[in-house]
């Protein structure tokens, strides 16, 4: 046999065959080689530069428990809000990469005697003589979990950014020229006088003759048009149809109550003013004044002028102020009393608690029936899954609607509705399911033919955090065409004589705007209309009150000083003419009228700054590996 082997490996054809095997073995061997190599975890490529999977991962674990904080209670995070979280955190990164990458080209360096003197002046750091204190910035650094060479890392990578940023946004000065404007515009205030032409209010139009309706109905057919309507059968399975047949007990609440504790406790968190110095008897003189009765905005300036520094922080966790000694001292203080002198690790600090929120574990007792409902959502998730699996292989089997066999927790609905999901007697199609199926369901029998064989077809249902599956036939189709006159006669006649009222106010506006026009006062012309005007309040472009119909008030800014105008409303039409205009007077209000110059500089420094990060964002020209950047948002 091994005579005959050798033989054969003589022939050209046979030791072609050999070659062809080793061959593919080695592709194979090849193809699977590479294909472990170009396995990677990074998520974005960034101007030569790497992020990888795992830094993401910490990243977006961050972001998503901040956005799942500000949750209301109860609320599931959503894939969508997921997605959304998920973007947001690769972008920030792309763009941090991306900065890094211009610093470095630009050679932007922070020297070392800036960093050491940037570091000597941080309050943070000085001692009770108000000098730098290497003892005090040792422990502080060490107290926030970082090392001295960490530390320093940060301030030079802040210090650099700062100086690209402060470079950009130099120019973002607002002058007199340009402030003013925006001034005037925010803080002037109009009135008007206001006659009104309500449509209930007009004469009652008499029944319209034969030839009258007609003519009605002849020229307003969308009127009376009949739309196309669908005849189906359908199939919807989701956690709605399916909760029916899912039990929850009472130590599934409890179990799911002790493995997501987590998610019912709550932080303590404090609103807060602070003022902080460096000096203590200053310190002491600022509490002093607080205590007298002074409000915030007084003690803002006051600590401005003695060179302290006042801050507001609105629902902070103990652990988002800096220094610790300030976080103790804030949480053992009790609500509106204006704290002794606080000694920290930043200076001396004197504390308002403004707002208290205890933390804690939610009794069990108050989320019990939110958990009960949880499980129950979670459990008709698993059970949606599983039956869409069987019904999608009874159809592929051939089972119709109509034979598939009970149990399944599908709900069947033979139903009619135009493309707006309203019946022939304009009433809300019983459609079953989620409100995102009841749209799907309404799409899919539009895009169908009669008798196509139905499908299922999965939806996503973020209303609660899943998704549902249904399956639509056609059996039948209503084209869409015209009603008769004699069936719509009731309804031509109502919509004549409403037409009639609405006509008759506007003559009557239009009218009384045309008086106006022609030199006759407003209050004039309003009497000889029958129509007593009303003052109104005097109001800004932007603060609405009840007294001000809207439909005026968006017009009221762009007319002069008595230039009428009418506006149409949904309860009749309404002719106004500016009585009063109040003009700002930045001198009058010096402080507000910086305020709004800082406002508009700032807004226009940020823009700046933003609009730089975009364009360096964009010349590095990131690369993405979607697949792994989902693996990590969409686990």
């Amino acid at each position: 046999m091994i005579s005959s082997f050798r033989r054969l490996l003589e022939t050209w054809y046979f030791r072609a065959f050999f070659i062809l095997m080793v061959a593919s073995f080695l592709l194979w061997g090849v193809g699977d080689m590479l294909r472990v190599i170009g396995t990677s975890s990074w998520v974005a490529k960034v101007a030569g530069m790497t992020i990888d999977g795992p830094a993401m991962q910490s990243e977006f674990q961050r972001a998503i428990g901040v956005a799942t904080r500000n949750l209301p209670d109860g609320q599931e995070v959503t894939p969508a809000l997921r997605r959304q979280v998920g973007e947001q955190t690769l972008q920030r990164m792309i763009g941090q990469v991306a900065l890094t990458k211009t610093l470095n080209d630009m050679r932007i360096v922070v020297p070392t005697p800036a960093l050491v003197d940037a570091t000597h002046k941080m309050p943070a750091f000085r001692g009770a003589d108000g000098s730098f204190d290497k003892a005090r910035f040792a422990a502080t650094i060490r107290e926030n979990g970082l090392t001295e060479a960490g530390f320093l890392d940060m301030m030079r990578g802040d210090l650099a950014r700062r100086q690209l940023f402060d470079a950009v946004t130099a120019g973002a000065r607002v002058s007199d020229a340009e402030a003013r404007p925006i001034y005037a515009m925010q803080l002037e205030k109009r009135s008007a006088d206001i006659a009104a032409f309500p449509f209930a209010a007009m004469t009652e139009p008499p029944v319209p003759d034969e030839a009258t309706s007609r003519r009605w109905f002849d020229n307003h057919p969308d009127l009376y048009a009949i739309p196309e309507y669908r005849r189906v059968k359908l199939l919807v399975l989701s956690p709605q149809t399916v909760a029916q047949d899912v039990t929850v007990t009472e130590e599934d609440v409890q179990g799911a109550y002790e493995a997501h504790q987590s998610d019912y406790t709550t932080t303590p968190r404090r609103s807060v003013q602070v003022i902080s110095s460096g000096d203590e008897a200053l310190a002491k003189k600022l509490a002093e004044t607080w205590r007298a009765g002074a409000s915030w905005p007084e003690m803002e300036d006051e600590a401005k002028a003695a060179d302290a520094v006042a801050v507001a922080q609105e629902d902070a966790t103990e652990k988002e102020f800096p220094d610790p000694d300030l976080a103790k001292a804030m949480f053992a203080a009790a609500e509106d009393v204006v704290s002794n002198p606080v000694k920290g690790a930043f200076g001396w600090f004197v504390v308002r608690v403004t707002k208290i929120t205890p933390g804690g574990l939610a009794p069990f007792e108050s989320v019990k029936e939110t958990l009960r409902a949880r499980v129950k959502t979670e459990r008709s998730l698993e059970m949606v899954y599983d039956r869409a699996n069987k019904i999608d292989g009874l159809f592929g089997n051939g089972a119709t609607i109509d034979s598939l066999p009970p149990g399944l927790g599908v709900r069947e609905a033979g139903v009619t509705f135009d493309r707006n999901g309203l019946t022939p007697e304009d009433t809300r199609a019983a459609i079953p399911g989620e409100d995102e199926i009841r749209a799907a369901v309404i799409a899919a029998a539009f895009d169908a033919g009669k008798d196509d064989q139905p499908h299922l077809t999965e939806v996503q249902t973020p209303s609660n955090g899943g998704s549902g599956y249904h399956a639509v036939m056609v059996d039948g189709i209503t084209p869409a065409g015209a009603k008769t006159f004699e069936s719509v006669r009731d309804a031509i006649n109502n919509d004549w004589r409403t037409d009639q009222r609405r006509r008759a106010a506007e003559q009557g506006a239009a009218s009384l705007l045309a008086a106006v026009k022609n030199g006759k006062t407003f209050s004039d012309a309003a009497r000889d209309a029958g129509v007593p005007p009303t003052l109104s309040p005097l109001v800004t472009r932007t603060a609405r009150d009840p007294a001000m119909p809207p439909a005026v008030q968006n017009v009221l800014f762009t007319l002069k000083l008595n230039d009428p105008a009418m506006v149409e409303t949904a309860e009749g039409f309404l002719v106004a003419v500016p009585v009063e205009i109040i003009s700002p007077d930045p001198a009058a209000d010096a402080a507000g009228y910086e305020q709004l110059r800082a406002a508009v500089a700032k807004t226009i420094s940020n823009d700046l700054s933003s609009t730089l990060l975009e364009a360096l964002r964009q010349r590095a020209n990131p690369r993405i590996n979607q697949t792994n950047v989902d693996q990590i948002v969409q686990p």
